[in-house]
């Protein structure tokens, strides 16, 4: 089975930039708020994934293991 990763986007810190969705289309979407969010709770682990989030230039989006450790950003 592979690794799943759950999504979470900071609506707060969000600015709507695009970028996540440029980058996964079939994972962000952009809301009605103009704000990103994840279009599942939990994807499968890949390189995409990732990529978006760091692509992010507010540092919005976590990603988590199924028990919660932290993925993106890193603990410190």
């Amino acid at each position: 089975m592979a690794e799943r990763w759950r999504i979470e986007v900071d609506q707060g810190r969000c600015i709507g930039s695009g970028l996540c969705v440029g980058e996964t289309p079939d994972v962000f979407r952009l809301g009605a708020t103009r704000r990103s969010e994840p279009i599942a709770a939990e994807v499968d682990a890949t390189d995409r994934v990732l990529d978006a989030a760091e692509s992010c230039p507010v540092e919005a989006i976590s990603l988590r293991l199924g028990g919660g450790e932290p993925v993106f950003p890193p603990a410190d």
